[in-house]
């Protein structure tokens, strides 16, 4: 198996932009690029090419989508303090509240949840941990 991790990181570090998700494509463009003549050792090479860019794009949506929903809690959470100046003793709640840790109570009663940037970073890093080891 380090035979095929070699050969399909060489090839994809020199043809990155060319290959992409789709099996059958990068098949083609195997063919295009290198000579082999084995049908197994190909089929192996452009199946591992087309699993590291599945993996890669896998993460990378589910990255946006994790930023995506940050914001829309933050600006659910936005208009909130526009209302808190009309009602002074609820503001003396916030306090007690702040200690309950990621999940904060608001003035009208709701749940702010405060999102956990550890969580990106740490998927960052266990992906870039995959793509280094494969080269």
């Amino acid at each position: 198996m380090n035979r095929i991790k070699r050969l399909s990181t060489e090839i994809l570090n020199e043809h990155k932009d060319k290959f992409g998700t789709d099996f059958s494509t990068n098949k083609q463009f195997l063919n295009e690029v290198s000579i082999i003549r084995s049908k197994g050792l190909k089929n192996e090479i452009a199946g591992y090419i087309t699993k590291i860019l599945q993996r890669k794009q896998k993460f990378e949506d589910r990255k946006q989508q994790m930023i995506e929903n940050e914001k829309s809690i933050k600006t659910e959470s936005a208009p909130e303090p526009e209302s808190a100046p009309e009602s002074a003793p609820e503001t003396e709640a916030a306090p007690e509240a702040e200690s309950a840790g990621p999940a904060e109570a608001t003035a009208t009663g709701a749940v702010a949840v405060t999102p956990n940037f550890s969580s990106i970073s740490a998927i960052s890093s266990d992906i870039s941990t995959i793509f280094a080891d494969s080269r």
